[in-house]
């Protein structure tokens, strides 16, 4: 699934890699867009997609100058093609087109959030085209898919989540044979160190405030619930070809130490940096090679210590959902996504609290298990009915 790492091929110089970014508005797309300027004589957008958001999507597309943009939202076409009249940039709608302009590309950023990004993801791959793969939902829902397009294509995915690009990072040269287990780190969230008797009245402002990365809502509720180290640890086990107990978690607040690869003559690699998702964005982009880039570095002299500690599951009974979800397979890692999905946006709502958003997973789990995931429909159809099921118990 991710490209040989024993031993990569050098990239020889040649015109501009064609960049697809889906989901540009966002988080992820909004900082590719960031370090591909950075870049020019490397990358070349040539396709921007948003969901909603067409006045961002415009602005955009007036900077880079794509030649398609794509919005989601098929109202939002009209306003979007007034914006972009005389620019020459083709402007399209609707979830189908994103998933047709997917494979238009040397290299697809995908960075569409939720069950949308499936589709346009697999037809990449299914074309043979690398896809960066910033969303967790591909390979938590349809991981077994994703590793069948990429072998019957012949194309890679490349991580872009900061801790999967560490270890990515950690195994360039490495046999796969020669690892024993990968560690995940986790800054813990705004909550480590809470009296878990209070969490029922943590607040949707309190989960936001995030010490050490600036995110997206989901994935920044994710953290205070630890859920997102749930969906790192699936995504590992598709990434690597690791069987569940390779895949660990440890605790460590500083956000220095992205992610750890333990081999199997006792010794480990660490990759380390300051918290930005713009390194592992660009390693996406660059690899095998590294370009120089004015990234923020470590002042070593003045790091100070770096702690680690195991996770509390009795804390953040998130954890062990994972080990469960791998376990059964099938289409409960869909529920488990699609769920939490629902449930987070319940709770910045304020629909549930704080410690409800666990346990509405679990239930949708336990309610997927024994459903089809053979195909990527009765995936999406495990999605609709994990959500259903969730906003059910709203009510």
């Amino acid at each position: 699934m991710i490209p040989d790492l024993r031993h990569p091929a050098p990239r020889h110089p040649r015109a501009p890699r064609r960049l697809a970014v889906l989901g540009s508005t966002g988080s992820i797309g909004t900082q590719t867009l960031e370090v591909a300027a950075l870049h020019p004589e490397a990358v070349r957008i040539v396709t921007l997609t948003a969901g909603r958001n067409w006045k961002l999507l415009a602005e955009q597309a007036r900077e880079v100058r794509p030649e398609r943009v794509v919005i989601a939202d098929e109202a939002a076409h009209a306003p979007l093609a007034e914006a972009l009249a005389g620019t020459g940039i083709e402007v399209l709608a609707g979830e189908a087109a994103i998933v047709d302009v997917a494979p238009e590309a040397d290299l697809v950023v995908a960075a569409i959030v939720g069950a949308a990004g499936l589709r346009p993801t697999l037809a990449a791959l299914c074309a043979g085209v690398d896809v960066a793969l910033a969303t967790k939902e591909a390979l938590v829902v349809a991981g077994a898919l994703v590793r069948d397009a990429c072998e019957a294509s012949g194309a890679h995915v490349l991580p872009i989540d900061s801790e999967h690009s560490a270890l990515f990072q950690c195994l360039v040269g490495e046999p796969p044979e020669a690892v024993e287990r990968v560690v995940l780190t986790a800054s813990g969230g705004p909550f480590r160190d809470r009296d878990p008797k209070t969490f029922a009245s943590i607040t949707p402002e309190e989960a936001l405030d995030h010490p050490n990365w600036s995110m997206g809502a989901r994935i920044t509720v994710d953290s205070a619930t630890m859920m997102n180290k749930v969906l790192e640890v699936i995504e590992a086990r598709w990434l690597y070809d690791l069987r569940p107990e390779q895949v660990g978690v440890v605790v460590h607040p500083q956000s220095i130490v992205h992610s750890v690869v333990e081999f199997v003559d006792g010794s480990a690699k660490a990759q380390i940096g300051v918290p930005t998702m713009k390194v592992p964005i660009q390693y996406a982009l660059s690899f095998p090679d590294r370009w120089p880039a004015p990234f923020p570095r470590l002042d070593w002299a003045t790091l100070g210590s770096l702690d680690f500690h195991a996770p509390d599951e009795s804390a953040f009974p998130a954890l062990p959902l994972a080990q469960e979800a791998m376990r059964a397979g099938g289409a409960v890692p869909a529920a488990l996504n699609a769920a939490d999905e629902v449930a987070v946006q319940a709770f910045l709502d304020g629909r549930v609290r704080f410690p409800d958003i666990p346990r509405l997973v679990e239930a949708a789990m336990d309610d997927a298990r024994g459903a089809s995931g053979e195909s990527l429909d009765a995936l999406l159809d495990a999605d609709a009915r994990a959500r259903a099921f969730v906003r059910q118990r709203l009510v």
